[in-house]
């Protein structure tokens, strides 16, 4: 009759050490694949100017767009006239990152007392610091 030898238990544990390289690779991986959503905003069709000035980041910047159906969205947001003032408000009193300057993306069609009624509705809300954008034209 034949013996069989019985087998040494096997460990079963997964290693670990490597581990801290791995959660550093996947978190250096997913920091350079991701990419920050950018404001879309209305379709609008902006004036020509025969000079224009890039803002220096787009940190503490608001953008509001208003397009020739009259509809005005703030940073991908649609609102009424009315609530501009709350809206920029707060905006510019929060605590973390509080914005400085208010970015206006008219459309060449918008009526002028649309965008007076903007700038009324920014002044009462103390956002006094706005960049017209413009597209470079002759």
């Amino acid at each position: 009759m034949m013996k069989f030898s019985k087998k040494s238990k096997v460990d079963s544990e997964i290693p670990t050490s490597s581990l801290p390289d791995i959660v550093f690779l996947l978190l250096i991986f997913f920091m350079v694949t991701t990419v920050f959503k950018e404001f879309t905003g209305l379709q609008v069709k902006l004036p020509t100017a025969k000079e224009i000035t890039k803002l220096p980041g787009k940190r503490d910047v608001a953008h509001i767009w208003a397009d020739r159906r009259g509809l005005i969205s703030i940073d991908d947001k649609i609102v009424e006239v009315p609530e501009i003032q709350g809206v920029m408000w707060e905006l510019r009193t929060r605590t973390i990152n509080p914005i400085r300057v208010t970015s206006m993306r008219i459309d060449q069609k918008v009526k002028m007392k649309t965008v007076t009624d903007i700038q009324q509705q920014l002044r009462k809300a103390d956002c006094l610091a706005i960049n017209y954008s413009a597209k470079v034209g002759s």
